[in-house]
């Protein structure tokens, strides 16, 4: 059987359902979707499409630190957008974020996503 652990942080939004923010089984980390909620407030954040992209990456970002990893151990990155126009925007941003070798990713276009926000990603972990 796998030793599983469940992950939580007051650095990242309160998980708003039936889920953990992460699930540790072994040396993999499964990260449930964020979306552009600041954590003291669980207000979405203020600003425009990229400060929604930073607020999830800092999101993600607080969820991997305490699983005792970073951004850069992500091997897979899913990111769901309302509008593929902004992918340019995600672009931008994660480059920022992420030095290569990068992860593995995917854009995926959606109708909605909780609380009416336009980005959520969710991600896989390998820790070292």
């Amino acid at each position: 059987m796998t030793n599983k652990s469940v992950i939580q942080t007051e650095k990242a939004p309160k998980a708003i359902g039936t889920y953990s923010q992460a699930v540790k089984a072994g040396d993999t980390v499964y990260l449930s979707g964020q979306i552009p909620l600041v954590p003291a407030t669980m207000e979405m954040v203020a600003g425009d499409f990229a400060a929604n992209v930073r607020q999830v990456f800092d999101n993600l970002s607080a969820v991997c630190e305490a699983s005792g990893g970073t951004l850069q151990d992500i091997v897979k990155l899913n990111i769901y957008l309302t509008d593929m126009a902004n992918f340019a925007t995600v672009n931008e941003v994660m480059a920022t974020y992420f030095q290569s070798p990068y992860p593995a990713r995917a854009a995926i276009g959606v109708a909605a996503l909780p609380k009416g926000a336009e980005v959520e990603m969710d991600a896989i972990m390998v820790l070292s």
